[in-house]
């Protein structure tokens, strides 16, 4: 019988290059238990620079922090592990166990002192999809799936989500495609992700968009989006958009949400209190106004639904006061369709954005002045006056980017 053992010892024993004489190396792969302790050394850090423990405020990094430390208080296992670090008495009133004896594999289960196995409560947890030293092409979808978790609140949004979805199917809210636009992610609003419809809670920005030596830095910072099948995400603001891009859909408010917002944005009376909503904080901008010509002029008169669509910083009765005299008013007298005041807004960027969006029906009209001079005012457009309302109340609740103006069925449509 061959000894094999025999014949292996003498391999050892022969290896006159030394080629089987290999040092281990030392790991450079990040331990768990190193991990945890690197992130109570980040609490640690903020203490020392700022004087105190990490408090439940609106900027996301304490926030972040604060929750971090209250879930080494909250487990003795965890705390255990980075007691020794605990120079500022932070965990003094943890009691700390005995380590845990592994015999078995439910022992195994039930120990797992660094959540690696399912510590889904805590967005700080480490977790075992959690590739930090691994590169990654898809941010978006990591940070979104490694941030899903139960919503321990979920009954404040149940109700809402499911009103939400009734109206989705009985056509009071529509479904757009997202573009990537800063603008197309708004709190309050609802949005289709992977099939699941989603409520966006919040937005924490940490990051503000700039230019630096030539390169833009996009805005960014955490979310909060709270899903119909019970669950929520923080994921950063930057991944939902791009999570979005990639197929997501974006819910369209009511009817009934629209008019309410554009009602607060123009500071109109509620109906209800009999009250304006124009608080003194309130900052009047100018009026937007919608106008129709009086002309006497046959050509004029001819064009059905043609209307003056324009904003002034002064009164409307006071701009029009010469109109008769004025190219831009045809050379004649106008009647005031409407009025809005607008607060708190831009009416110039305002009025660029309702020009750009009725910029098919916009009418090529040539007028004299007094001298004879010809002149081709460029704010009237043929379009019916109850679409034009509509158009400004998508505007001012941030919502005309999901529609179009379809000027052959003299009606605004989504896209």
């Amino acid at each position: 019988m061959i000894n094999f053992k025999k014949q292996f010892q003498e391999m050892l024993d022969n290896d006159l290059l030394g080629i089987l004489n290999v040092e281990a190396k030392e790991s450079t792969v990040i331990r768990p238990d190193n991990r945890l302790k690197d992130s109570f050394e980040e609490i640690n850090q903020f203490i020392d620079a700022k004087g105190h423990e990490p408090k439940k405020s609106r900027d996301i990094n304490e926030r972040k922090l604060f929750s971090r430390l209250q879930d080494f208080k909250q487990s003795p296992e965890k705390a255990a592990l980075v007691l020794k670090l605990d120079k500022h008495n932070l965990l003094e009133s943890v009691e700390v166990h005995e380590p845990f004896i592994i015999e078995s594999i439910d022992d195994v289960l039930d120990a797992d002192p660094l959540g690696l196995l399912g510590d889904i409560n805590n967005a700080d947890a480490v977790d075992i999809f959690d590739l930090k030293n691994l590169p990654s092409k898809s941010r978006a979808s990591t940070d979104f799936m490694a941030r899903r978790k139960p919503c321990e609140n979920f009954e404040d949004y149940k109700d809402q989500l499911i009103k939400a979805q009734l109206e989705i199917k009985t056509n009071q809210r529509k479904l757009t495609y997202f573009t990537d636009k800063g603008d197309a992610i708004v709190e309050g609003n609802y949005y289709i992700l992977g099939g699941i419809l989603l409520y966006l809670d919040s937005i924490y920005f940490d990051s503000e968009e700039k230019t630096v030596n030539g390169k833009r830095h996009r805005k960014d910072g955490r979310t909060r989006c709270i899903f119909e099948n019970g669950t929520e995400s923080n994921m950063l603001y930057r991944s939902l958009a791009k999570a979005l891009y990639q197929g997501g859909k974006i819910v369209t408010q009511t009817e009934d949400q629209i008019n309410k917002e554009f009602d607060k944005n123009f500071g109109i009376d509620d109906a209800e209190s009999n009250k304006s909503i124009v608080n003194e904080a309130d900052e009047l901008a100018g009026y937007i106004y919608i106008l129709k010509s009086l002309s006497a002029n046959a050509e004029i008169q001819s064009l059905e639904h043609l209307y003056k669509i324009g904003f002034s910083t002064t009164t409307v009765e006071k701009r029009i006061s010469n109109a008769e005299n004025e190219p831009t008013y045809l050379m004649a007298k106008v009647k005031i369709m409407v009025v809005f005041d607008a607060y708190n807004m831009s009416t110039q960027k305002f009025e660029k954005l309702i020009h750009r969006f009725f910029a098919k029906v916009c009418v090529d009209l040539k007028v004299a002045d007094n001298k004879g001079q010809m002149h081709q005012p460029r704010e009237w457009f043929i379009v019916p006056y109850n679409v034009i309302v509509q158009a400004i109340n998508l505007i001012a609740n941030e919502q005309i980017v999901h529609y179009r103006y379809d000027h052959q069925m003299k009606k605004i449509v989504a896209i």
